[in-house]
């Protein structure tokens, strides 16, 4: 993927090369390589380790086999649907998901800081946004005062 921001030790970082395809439409042979498919066809093949979740998804689906997964990509289908972020929040705090999850589709600078909040931790930027600008989108807010996938402690808690 083209854009893609990754976070390493905490600092956004854009990734020199992804060896991951996300397949929208499954053909009926695979081709080789590191492949992210949708949710059924992940669930009906065994054949690779990445999976990408759209807002109706169930991550519940996953629970008995996150450990055959390296990936999880969350799709975006529009930066006005916040559906991802709660998909995100479920699989790191409740399902215990440790391994990259990536948030893909209609990614802003925008949405990035929250996203992060939410577990995230790469980024597939629209291709038509400058990542270098979408990278600062990282920075975010200085001091966040709920708690959140990266710091579970409220504000009140960490003094």
């Amino acid at each position: 993927m083209k854009n893609l921001i990754r976070l390493h030790e905490g600092v956004a970082q854009l990734a020199p090369e992804d060896s991951w395809e996300l397949l929208r439409e499954v053909p009926e042979v695979l081709p080789e390589g590191d492949l992210i498919l949708p949710l059924e066809a992940w669930l009906a093949s065994r054949a690779t380790r990445g999976v990408w979740l759209t807002p109706e998804d169930d991550p519940q689906r996953l629970v008995e086999r996150l450990d055959e997964l390296s990936l999880i990509a969350i799709d975006f289908p529009s930066f006005r649907d916040g559906r991802g972020y709660s998909l995100a929040y479920l699989l790191r705090q409740r399902l215990g998901w440790k391994g990259e999850l990536r948030a893909v589709g209609d990614v802003l600078r925008d949405q990035l800081a929250h996203m992060r909040q939410c577990g995230f931790d790469s980024f597939a930027v629209r291709e038509d946004k400058p990542v270098e600008d979408a990278i600062k989108g990282l920075a975010g807010l200085s001091v966040l005062y709920g708690r959140s996938a990266i710091e579970p402690r409220p504000l009140f808690r960490r003094r």
